[in-house]
């Protein structure tokens, strides 16, 4: 890791401990709300979602790729009509060998950083807006670009109390700033859509497919886009409300090397500020 990452790195570290701060206390939820915050991208809760995707024929040599996600997300009030929420993603990488050249690796990938601005929920809908911060930290030269990225980002959810139906999503673009010469230019997109049906005691069914862009690629190469979904339940861990949820995702259109289809499995800890 170079030092301008070490920089980076540990200045988001500050930042997200600078939003882990005391909040006004909070009435304990049922099922149904403690699943709306599992699914909520800007939740009042603090959310820590260990996410893990394996992709199944993925590369040149149809491997096997597996991707661990630790996806901390930390609200904090800075004011009584403003929280600031923030989002890390923290990814963990195994790639199987690509060519006779290329073998396996594993290892850290670029860590992502965005600090959500958002108004106090004052009805059904939540939403903010901040910038993504995509930090060089990876660990192999294959599991991540040296150069720093930065863009836009915005999140957003429709919850009516009593409702079963979740409505939402996030989305950003980043652009690399050119940090290393060396390294080659990036422009990327992501959208995860999310339309879930909570039941009363916390089961969920849920659709929350990610698609990825990538607008350097050649024409009919940029668009990576899954279809499918899952099924979820809020459990405890003794006094923890975690949710366990497990989807499946076929992707009708790829990029180069993409996987064919995607099994996720997420472990998600809710804990009160």
């Amino acid at each position: 890791m170079s030092v301008l990452s070490r920089r980076l790195a540990i200045a988001a570290t500050v930042l997200i401990a600078w939003s882990v701060r005391p909040a006004p206390a909070q009435a304990e939820a049922g099922p149904r709300e403690l699943a709306v915050q599992a699914q909520n991208p800007l939740p009042s809760l603090i959310s820590v979602p260990i996410q893990n995707n394996f992709n199944f024929r993925y590369g040149p040599r149809q491997g096997l790729q597996d991707g661990l996600n630790f996806q901390p997300i930390v609200p904090a009030a800075v004011s009584t009509n403003f929280n600031i929420i923030t989002r890390a993603v923290v990814p963990l990488i195994f790639n199987p060998s690509m060519t006779h050249e290329i073998s396996a690796v594993a290892g850290l990938g670029d860590i992502q950083i965005t600090p959500f601005l958002s108004p106090a929920p004052t009805g059904p809908w939540v939403w903010g807006i901040g910038p993504v911060i995509q930090l060089p930290t990876h660990s192999s030269r294959t599991l991540g670009n040296d150069n720093l990225g930065l863009g836009p980002s915005a999140a957003v959810l429709r919850w009516e109390p009593g409702s079963p139906w979740v409505l939402g999503g996030i989305a950003y673009t980043a652009w690399s700033l050119g940090t290393s010469p060396s390294a080659a230019s990036y422009s990327i997109g992501y959208l995860q859509p999310l339309l879930t049906y909570v039941f009363e005691d916390g089961l969920y069914v849920t659709s929350s497919p990610i698609l990825k862009a990538d607008w350097l690629a050649a024409a009919g190469r940029q668009i990576l886009l899954p279809l499918g979904g899952g099924v979820g339940k809020i459990l405890h861990l003794g006094k923890v409300p975690m949710s366990v949820e497990l989807s499946a995702y076929y992707n009708v259109a790829k990029r180069d090397y993409d996987a064919d289809w995607q099994l996720r499995l997420q472990i998600q800890f809710l804990f009160s500020k």
